[in-house]
């Protein structure tokens, strides 16, 4: 099944080899097909999984994103405001369930797996399981 992925890595591709106007298209259709922002200038990695095709979520321009990253529907991974400024970084093998929102200059560390709706606006370390509003350290794997 085509997913939001496929088309972002096409867009991505056409981004890094200076192909002009053709990622801008492409980034609408994925907005119109999939309701979600998935930009040709955000960083993610090899093996990045969208669920539900990529249904409703979205990706803040200057994200980075690991390899093999599971990210579940009406996921936000956006830049924070004038209390939690930058973007967030997110390491591999990261798990984000549905609904989570995750935002500010925080890094997520490799392995963890982030509940669904949480409400992540702080660093988590490697191997964490987080949850909640706002998120906490439910336990180390």
């Amino acid at each position: 099944m085509i997913n939001a992925i496929l088309f972002y890595r096409i867009e991505r591709w056409l981004y890094l080899y200076h192909v002009p106007f053709l990622p801008k298209i492409i980034e609408l259709i994925i907005f119109l097909i999939y309701n979600s922002k998935v930009p040709y200038q955000a960083e993610i990695g090899k093996g990045t999984f969208l669920g539900y095709g990529g249904m409703g979520v979205v990706i803040h321009t200057k994200s980075k994103i690991g390899s093999f990253c599971t990210i579940s529907q009406q996921v936000t991974i956006g830049g924070g405001n004038s209390r939690y400024p930058g973007v967030p970084t997110i390491g591999n093998n990261v798990y984000m369930g549905k609904g989570c929102i995750i935002f500010g200059g925080i890094t997520i560390g490799n392995n963890v797996t982030i509940g669904a709706n949480a409400v992540v606006n702080k660093s988590v370390p490697d191997n964490a399981v987080v949850a909640g509003v706002p998120a906490k350290i439910l336990r180390i794997k």
